[in-house]
């Protein structure tokens, strides 16, 4: 299953689209570390503090607002 994953960070809001379930369950187990980090598209890519975390099933959709 794919979707969006909307991570909220200290002073940002990250939207990740087209990533599969286990990577947002993977961010949301690190939800409130310092070091929140995860591969994609074979590169580790790291957040900082991310908290919380949410899914979105399918993508978003920006002209409709979700």
């Amino acid at each position: 299953m794919k979707g969006t994953a909307i991570l909220f960070q200290e002073q940002d809001i990250t939207f990740i689209e087209n990533v599969d379930h286990s990577i947002y369950v993977e961010l949301k187990d690190q939800c409130g570390n310092a070091n929140c980090r995860c591969k994609l598209d074979e590169k580790m890519v790291e957040f900082g503090l991310v908290s919380p975390v949410f899914w979105h099933e399918d993508e978003v959709d920006w002209d409709y607002g979700y």
